[in-house]
């Protein structure tokens, strides 16, 4: 079914930021089943997409009472880490002030919503973050992250909040650390790897289908929804270059302080704990070698 055809006695679904990696795998995976509204900002990627920018409320409240969406899930955000440290007024505006119009929307056509937040809410000290830790941001990425948490525990009745940890997969033209990895040996550039920075890499296919789970059955509150395996970036690097045969000796190993190219200082170790969320989907995170050979499938056929 086309994105945006509105189907008598089907649900209706509402996604933001619907061009971005995970916000295109939600609406491939709604589609069966939902009557389904992408919106982008800059760049449509489904037929009948919606421009919609987040940051204006009055078109924020035009499209969700013109769809009247039953179900949000709102993937739209500046998630360029160093650019949220530059531009902090931009960075604000849409995580902060776009989501405090998406909650209030949501309110307004008595929608649920899913919220997707970050692991760099956290300070990275402790790492394996359950949801009962303290959030302590140190970059002001996670600043506005925290803070769009916030806008929907405060103006939105139904909502859950889905802190996921570097999403990675196949998009028609983003860029991710797997796709670079791959990109990178695939040309023979030699790639320089923190060994020493520890997340919970989440294929996007995945946190999509646990998003779309979690909308469904009507979960409430905080859950991290990440993939199930701490690891550092330059063994998830490594591991990537053996899915893919792809030369392990061009990945070089180097330390987070030696990285001079970053403006934003990023935690060490904001890998998250889902024990949480297995309790209740079906849809289960992806270790490593799971998510990566399921990417791998995808590109071979």
């Amino acid at each position: 079914m086309p994105a945006g055809k509105i189907l008598k006695n089907r649900k209706r679904l509402l996604v933001t930021g619907a061009s971005g990696l995970l916000g295109n795998k939600i609406i491939k995976l709604a589609e069966k089943d939902y009557s389904v509204a992408p919106t982008h900002r800059t760049k449509p990627l489904h037929s009948n997409s919606i421009e919609l920018d987040i940051t204006e409320a009055k078109d924020v409240r035009k499209v969700f009472h013109k769809f009247e969406p039953d179900k949000v899930i709102h993937t739209a955000s500046e998630t360029n880490v160093d650019m949220c440290e530059k531009e902090k007024d931009h960075a604000w505006k849409t995580n902060v002030d776009g989501s405090h119009n998406i909650a209030l929307a949501c309110s307004e056509v008595s929608a649920t919503l899913v919220y997707i937040s970050t692991d760099y809410v956290f300070d990275g000290r402790k790492g394996s973050y359950v949801e009962e830790d303290n959030p302590n941001p140190i970059n002001y990425y996670g600043v506005t992250k925290l803070e769009g948490e916030n806008q929907i525990i405060r103006n939105c009745r139904n909502y859950t909040i889905l802190r996921t940890s570097v999403i990675y997969g196949w998009h028609p033209w983003k860029q991710n650390f797997a796709t670079w990895v791959i990109e990178s040996l695939r040309q023979q550039k030699e790639i320089a790897v923190v060994e020493d920075h520890y997340n919970t890499p989440t294929l996007a296919d995945n946190l999509a289908q646990m998003a779309l789970e979690t909308s469904e059955k009507g979960l409430q509150g905080l859950y991290h929804a990440s993939g199930s395996e701490r690891v550092s970036r330059y063994t998830f690097a490594k591991q990537i270059a053996k899915t893919f045969n792809l030369d392990t000796s061009l990945i070089k190993p180097i330390k987070m302080h030696q990285l001079t190219a970053w403006i934003a200082e990023r935690p060490k170790d904001s890998s998250l704990k889902t024990e949480k969320i297995q309790k209740h989907l079906k849809t289960k995170p992806l270790k490593i070698t799971e998510g990566l050979n399921r990417m791998k499938r995808e590109a071979e056929q």
